[in-house]
């Protein structure tokens, strides 16, 4: 059994021959090409795409299974996974993601951090802080991350409803689950998106759906960009439809000099961190390595991807 490593976090290699002592194990960084022409049975690969893989599934088009290290496989094109068996590691950050969204609420409900002070105001005790209790909050996108939102919005007693591709009972206590995106979005204070990019998602925030956003609503990405119209939510801040924007994807990534988005006084903005955890990666980790004691033992795995959906 050949497997080839995109991408080699410490102590992967000895944790695979601990699972796979006969495994012949390959680094193959992004950026180089496989030499040899013995079989690859399986590819560990980076998120956000690769020529590399690309290359490697060209030369080996019969690659019986590929585990993209990261939430999604978005990033490669469409019809690379066609037919194959793709998992990723979808779920295994869900909990920082969840807190940084609370944590957004909570800045923007308590006016954090221009409420702090560091010389005498001019009136003590004054304040116009919002709370988070009683407030509906609209997640767009129900799975292990949308979940992980809700559960902890509960405990804030707000009102959670969700969408979903297909919709279904959310199937947690306290979450009601809506069919039309558009009656979600006219009626949440907070609106997340937690879902993942596809031909179908791209572009679902755009001019028409802010403008039925309530007033006031604060809206949060920690999905993709590309699920947002940047210029029309540019223009939806400037005139006051939305509140306050938090955005942790955004388009381009890195964000160049002097772009709108980091000076604009409505919005929070942080460099694609909110999956970030002491623990993140070491989870991401052990969702292959789950997975491959799995594939080696013919059971179904964990993550995987429904490669004509994209997700």
């Amino acid at each position: 059994m050949r497997i080839v490593m995109m991408y080699e976090p410490p102590g992967v290699r000895e944790a695979i021959a601990q699972l796979l002592p006969d495994a012949d194990i390959v680094a193959m960084p992004s950026g180089t090409q496989l030499i040899g022409p013995e079989k690859v049975d399986m590819v560990l690969a980076t998120p956000g795409g690769s020529e590399s893989l690309e290359h490697l599934l060209r030369q080996q088009p019969d690659i019986e299974w590929i585990h993209v290290l990261g939430t999604g496989i978005d990033g490669y094109p469409s019809e690379l996974f066609k037919g194959k068996k793709v998992t990723c590691s979808k779920g295994a950050t869900a909990v920082p993601i969840a807190e940084w969204v609370i944590a957004m609420m909570l800045a923007h409900a308590k006016s954090l951090p221009s409420s702090w002070i560091k010389s005498p105001p001019a009136q003590w005790y004054q304040s116009s802080l919002d709370t988070l209790e009683g407030k509906t909050l609209g997640i767009v996108g129900f799975g292990e991350i949308g979940q992980a939102i809700a559960r902890r919005a509960l405990a804030f007693d707000m009102k959670v409803i969700c969408t979903m591709r297909t919709h279904r009972p959310s199937g947690m206590p306290g979450v009601t689950s809506i069919a039309e995106l558009d009656e979600l979005i006219s009626v949440a204070d907070h609106l997340v998106l937690a879902l993942p990019a596809s031909s179908q998602t791209s572009g679902m925030i755009n001019a028409q759906r802010l403008s039925i956003m309530k007033r006031e609503s604060h809206l949060i990405n920690v999905s993709r960009a590309a699920l947002i119209d940047q210029n029309a939510l540019h223009d939806a801040l400037d005139r006051g439809i939305v509140a306050r924007a938090s955005l942790d994807v955004v388009d381009p990534e890195p964000l160049p000099q002097g772009h709108w988005l980091y000076e604009h006084p409505s919005v929070f903005l942080s460099p694609h961190i909110s999956w970030n955890s002491p623990l993140s990666i070491q989870r991401m980790i052990q969702v292959f390595l789950d997975n491959l004691s799995r594939w080696a033992a013919g059971q179904a795995l964990r993550g995987e991807v429904d490669t004509n959906a994209g997700y």
